[in-house]
């Protein structure tokens, strides 16, 4: 009996080509040491540039939601950064051929819409929350700070030891008046104006009363986790409470001129005889 036949076929009909098979690999290699660099930059980062440490209660929260985010958001780029590297290696592109494809897939079609639109849906609620416990009406306690930003500098009022502002008007703003005090209201005199120089109470909500006189600024407390843009014309509330003593600091979140990188400020979060004594020591 005589052996069967064997046929044997070239290889671009039966698979790809030595040449085909190493442009693939050769992607998948880029697309593989794209993922590994990105994840131990990532490493790196996280070690040597990272959140400054928390120092308010609301901040708590908004880490929490970052965090969320941040690991949703690592899932999906190492996944896709395997599975075309994967693809790449297993099923090289063949010269002269069109790729395989399909449409009108009910189950994929699903699957990706949907999961997405869930996990959209649920970070858009956990987001909502964190946004209420910070734009929502503050505790009856809080201290009031008005907030000016201008080129390049920010400005904050205090009311007096009585825990009164003086009256102020737009009429009465002026390069040296950035808050418009009203000059004939004596409450006026007995409140604190300074410049890059914010003091807080620790354990005690601070309520925020932000605005600008020239551009839009951008106020922002890294370690507070706090950030509000400050828009001319307009009056925005931000409040938060700061839960450990220190000395932190203010920056400018939006380039707001050739001079926007000085603008800068400082922090100091007190007990509540300490900044009683340093406000009386202020008033003139």
């Amino acid at each position: 009996m005589s052996a069967p036949e064997v046929t044997t076929r070239p290889m671009e009909e039966t698979g790809r080509t030595k040449d085909e098979r190493r442009a693939g690999r050769w992607a998948s290699v880029l697309i593989m040491f794209t993922l590994v660099a990105g994840v131990l930059s990532f490493v790196w980062s996280a070690k040597s540039y990272w959140l400054l440490p928390l120092a308010s209660i609301q901040g708590a929260s908004i880490d929490e939601l970052f965090n969320i985010i941040l690991v949703l958001t690592a899932i999906a780029f190492v996944a896709v950064h395997l599975f075309i590297g994967i693809a790449l290696w297993r099923f090289p592109a063949r010269q002269g051929t069109k790729a395989a494809h399909w449409h009108e897939h009910l189950g994929a079609e699903l699957t990706w819409t949907v999961v997405p639109a869930i996990g959209i849906i649920i970070l858009g609620i956990a987001g909502e929350v964190v946004w209420a416990k910070v734009y929502s009406a503050p505790p009856a306690n809080a201290q009031q700070v008005d907030v000016v930003g201008r080129q390049f500098e920010w400005q904050f009022r205090y009311p007096g030891p009585d825990g009164k502002f003086g009256r102020s008007a737009p009429k009465f703003v002026t390069s040296g008046n950035p808050f418009g005090m009203d000059p004939s209201d004596p409450e006026n005199k007995q409140n604190v104006v300074t410049i890059n120089d914010l003091h807080l109470v620790v354990n005690r909500p601070v309520l925020l009363h932000i605005t600008a006189i020239d551009v839009i600024h951008s106020l922002s407390l890294p370690n507070f986790r706090m950030k509000q843009d400050a828009v001319p014309g307009r009056v925005v509330d931000i409040w938060f409470t700061p839960d450990k003593p220190g000395a932190y600091q203010i920056v400018c979140a939006q380039l707001c001129g050739v001079g926007h990188y000085t603008m800068r400020g400082n922090i100091t979060v007190q007990s509540q005889g300490a900044f009683d004594q340093w406000l009386q020591s202020q008033i003139k």
